[in-house]
């Protein structure tokens, strides 16, 4: 399927539909539906990129755990059918393949800014001479808040310590040479450099391994933020080797809303004690955690860095979805969605001029499952109006709506349909 040449046949949608070696998986989510007086279809979603839809699996999954923690309360720690004790575990292996890192080096916990500010607790240890944070300009709340604060909190002053990457003028999205260029000139005075490795409005994918060669190359700590990278990326982190990376697990890896987070720890921090950090009960040794001593031993790995204990509903959800990811891989998953994507891109560039600008680079190197476009009329009313058509995605200040095809629920069709009714809209002005 990478020869195919795209054209503005519904016969090609459907073609490229039954040929799709992925499309059983779309059976194992809930599609959304939308009602049209007394007739109800199934919605075209494209919003994974904000809340993944739900895995049919995640019911009894639950139900599962409900069952267990009626029939043994307290003692399900230890006799559910899945203990509650190690539950985070039976993830550790999934997740590592996932991100491509060591099991030692990956654990599931908190939310994604919780585990964002414990990174920077460790990882961001600002001097008089080395005080920068190193992020790109308009990146998402999570990033600019948390590392805001931490720079106040430790006595410096944003104005001075944050160091916003911006793309040229006239352009959306950051050069990778330009951003090299940056670190190279004031690395001497960077402590951290965290990126979004998906930036979630233009969608613009970076280069993780060079940035953070160069990084380290100047002594900075390099962590990224992979909230819209996680099950839309390959992601290679321990060849990578920055120094830590986030996520939440409610966008592509559809665990549901507010679902717990992962973090990964580089290994060569995994026996670093000294690293300072915020410490839990749960990240204590497992052979003393229930002897309740004063001194903290902290788990080598990633573990280490546990607060409390998990919470096993929310992990209930995200290991169905995880079965699902693990069985496809993401090699095959990455596949379709460029194709997806690139289907996609040539529509889009089908519709009359001046009505949209994909701002999402077209380098499929530099950008995962999302275009966003900017659209020349009114973004959210737009948005509004593609929803009344059974169309759902996102729509972000100030002229951005956000179109995230997704390889494991998404058809060719559902492409095809998007374009049909922006193509109406562009012909057809409100």
């Amino acid at each position: 399927m990478s020869e195919l040449k795209f054209n503005t046949t519904e016969v090609l949608a459907w073609d490229l539909d039954r040929l799709d070696p992925l499309k059983s998986y779309r059976d194992l989510f809930s599609i959304p539906c939308v009602q049209e007086g007394e007739k109800s279809e199934e919605a075209i979603y494209f919003a994974g990129n904000s809340l993944g839809l739900q895995p049919k699996k995640v019911k009894s999954y639950i139900e599962k755990e409900i069952d267990d923690w009626a029939r043994f309360g307290v003692e399900g720690h230890f006799h559910a059918r899945t203990p509650w004790l190690s539950y985070h575990e039976t993830l550790t292996e999934q997740t590592a393949r996932l991100v491509g890192a060591q099991p030692l080096e990956v654990v599931v916990m908190n939310t994604l800014t919780v585990n964002l500010h414990l990174m920077m607790v460790s990882f961001y240890r600002p001097t008089m001479n080395r005080h920068k944070i190193l992020v790109e300009a308009g990146a998402f709340p999570s990033d600019q808040y948390g590392v805001v604060s931490q720079i106040r909190f430790h006595g410096f002053d944003p104005h001075q310590s944050l160091v916003e990457l911006k793309p040229r003028e006239g352009e959306d999205t950051l050069r990778q040479e330009d951003v090299i260029k940056v670190i190279e000139e004031e690395g001497s005075s960077i402590a951290l450099i965290l990126l979004g490795n998906t930036q979630y409005l233009t969608g613009q994918a970076f280069d993780i391994r060079s940035i953070t060669k160069a990084g380290h190359a100047k002594g900075c700590q390099v962590g990224f933020d992979l909230a819209h990278g996680v099950g839309n990326l390959k992601l290679q982190l321990h060849e990578d080797g920055p120094d830590f990376a986030v996520w939440c697990s409610y966008k592509y890896l559809n665990a549901g809303p507010g679902a717990v987070a992962g973090c990964f720890v580089h290994e060569r921090h995994s026996k670093n004690s000294q690293l300072p950090r915020f410490a839990g009960w749960w990240g204590q040794n497992k052979e003393t955690r229930f002897q309740m001593k004063p001194e903290f031993d902290p788990i080598p790995g990633a573990e280490g860095w546990q607060l409390s204990n998990p919470p096993i509903f929310q992990m209930a959800s995200l290991r169905a979805s995880m079965e699902i990811f693990d069985e496809v891989g993401m090699a095959k998953i990455r596949t379709k969605s460029d194709q997806l994507t690139g289907y996609l891109e040539f529509l889009v560039d089908q519709l009359p001029q001046g009505y949209c600008q994909i701002v999402t680079p077209r380098d499929l190197i530099q950008r995962g499952s999302q275009l966003s476009l900017r659209v020349k009329t009114q973004a959210k009313e737009l948005q509004q109006r593609l929803v009344k058509r059974g169309v759902i995605c996102d729509f972000r200040e100030p002229n951005i709506v956000r179109v995230a095809p997704t390889a494991l629920y998404n058809r060719y069709i559902d492409i095809y349909r998007l374009w049909q009714v922006l193509d109406h809209d562009a012909k057809n002005p409100a």
